[in-house]
């Protein structure tokens, strides 16, 4: 595998330089268009509705439509748009497990331990293993900050981007309203079936059986010769991040948020004498 970028974890004090990696692929058979005569690769131009003519990249300008009326966004301006290209996962929050909803889950990365952080990447996947809790985090993939989970797959810390909340569309069906009337019978029966189908769950077990079935097509077709001879015819790496002693940043990240507490308690102590 490939490494996307280099950066590192960064809870408390502790510093953990890492790469990451995209942990999964598609398995579709790439297919194109061709002319039904000739075999020929069918092509879109990036034609204009106005006069017309066809655009190259270079004159081409992103828009947002609303209402009726369009709001043209040059270079200059999404330039002049702060870029994120920040090389640090920045915990945020440790959350119990069972909060995080599956639905908001979107694309999963490995994080792979570089340099000398093999203890500290073992240590933060021991915690959140043993604690059941698995860490919010701010991570910034092709200069778009997201939000994301960071947890533990199998002895491999993972990271997951996650949907905003305002992306998670509410199920609102007016059908679901009515509180139909299940009969105990029936309820039976339908545990019964559960039991029956009822298993582990092995996902090597199952395959994708049109795409198999796809390129076994394909191959056959290309052993029997059915097949157009088109080509006859037709920045620098992050550096990694300095490593602390990691008991030295752990105890300073601890003695950090006991005096800012101790401190917040003596802030309230004072407002309640004055106010006294």
């Amino acid at each position: 595998m490939r490494a996307m970028w280099k950066g590192s974890i960064a809870f408390g004090l502790v510093n953990v330089p890492v790469k990451l990696y995209s942990a999964t692929e598609t398995h579709d058979v790439r297919l194109h268009q061709v002319h039904d005569e000739d075999g020929g690769r069918i092509r879109y131009q990036r034609k204009c509705e106005v006069c017309g003519e066809v655009v190259a990249y270079a004159n081409i300008d992103k828009a947002y439509e609303e209402d009726g009326k369009t709001v043209v966004l040059r270079d200059d301006d999404l330039a002049a748009l702060p870029v994120e290209r920040s090389r640090e996962i920045e915990v945020v929050q440790f959350v119990p497990s069972k909060q995080i909803d599956p639905i908001r889950l979107e694309k999963s990365y490995y994080l792979e331990p570089t340099g000398s952080a093999l203890k500290a990447y073992t240590l933060l996947r021991r915690v959140l293993d043993e604690t059941a809790r698995t860490a919010i985090v701010r991570i910034s993939i092709r200069q778009r900050q997201r939000l994301a989970v960071l947890r533990v797959h199998d002895d491999v810390l993972m990271v997951q981007t996650m949907l905003w909340d305002d992306e998670i569309r509410a199920a609102e069906f007016a059908s679901l309203d009515e509180k139909p009337r299940i009969p105990a019978k029936e309820l039976d029966l339908a545990k019964a079936i559960v039991d029956q189908l009822s298993g582990d769950f092995a996902p090597d077990e199952y395959q994708d059986d049109y795409q198999v079935q796809l390129r076994q097509l394909v191959e056959a077709k290309l052993e029997q010769g059915d097949a157009i001879d088109t080509a006859a015819t037709f920045g620098e790496p992050a550096e990694e991040a300095e490593v602390l002693d990691l008991m030295e940043a752990l105890q300073r990240s601890v003695e950090r948020r006991k005096a800012g507490a101790a401190k917040g308690t003596k802030d309230s102590g004072s407002k309640r004498s004055k106010s006294a």
